[in-house]
């Protein structure tokens, strides 16, 4: 198992931290929970850890917001720690909420807390999406994706709040499409859940480090799921940490 520990950020109305540990653990990493709140006491510190996944849930009941609040207290209580822990060149994930916080944080896809470049807007379809998507992965460079360019991943997703909409045209890094049944991206509702532009699901910031995707990926990592295709990402992860 690594040594390297990953934390898991999470807050009052998160409700995927744990399924992410274990799918963290599952692909033998080492992951700790770490209660927000406990980094803005000084009783934990970012800088202890070798990698972040912000998960996902409703983080503080999305009021003002799907992840605002999360992130504003990021950025208004944590910036140096954050801007320290990404100049350390560590890998930080953000998933379905988590990637909502990222945004809002305007750490994707900068890089620039405090800095907001994009947002994910409500979904087309004006309600909220649970169901299966497919993903292709694109050649982006990013270290969550590593070896899996042109693969077609089965996980489910489940948000209201998912299209993306950049501040500028050249901003997006996209590393995962909503895909058809022929493995193509597509803007067709159900494949694509939210009208995503493009089909982006996922996209990576310059270094490669940064990633944030809508759909789950640790509840596609277990035997008991009906894929374990996001087990990939937490694999890359744990190789990544090795090295």
């Amino acid at each position: 198992m690594s040594q390297a520990t990953t934390s898991i950020l999470y807050a009052p109305g998160t409700n995927c931290h744990e399924e992410t540990a274990a799918a963290i653990e599952s692909a033998g990493g080492k992951a700790e929970l770490v209660l927000l709140r406990d980094l803005i006491d000084g009783r934990v510190r970012l800088n202890t850890f070798q990698a972040m996944v912000v998960p996902g849930g409703f983080a503080f009941g999305d009021h003002l917001g799907a992840g605002r609040i999360f992130a504003t207290m990021l950025v208004a209580r944590l910036r140096d720690q954050l801007v320290e822990f990404l100049e350390a060149q560590k890998p930080v994930l953000g998933i379905c909420n988590g990637f909502q916080v990222l945004t809002e944080a305007g750490i994707l896809p900068g890089r620039s807390p405090g800095k907001r470049a994009m947002a994910l807007l409500e979904n087309q379809s004006g309600h909220f999406e649970d169901r299966k998507v497919r993903l292709l992965v694109s050649p982006e460079k990013c270290v969550w994706t590593e070896n899996l360019a042109g693969e077609t991943l089965s996980m489910p997703t489940a948000h209201a709040e998912g299209r993306p909409m950049f501040c500028e045209a050249d901003s997006s890094r996209a590393v995962f499409h909503y895909s058809d049944e022929h493995g193509k991206p597509t803007l067709e509702y159900p494949h694509n859940p939210n009208g995503a532009p493009g089909g982006v699901a996922g996209v990576c910031d310059e270094t490669g480090l940064v990633l944030g995707l809508m759909p789950h990926p640790e509840r596609a990592a277990l035997p008991a799921h009906y894929s374990q295709d996001g087990l990939k990402l937490f694999k890359n992860l744990v190789k990544w940490l090795n090295q």
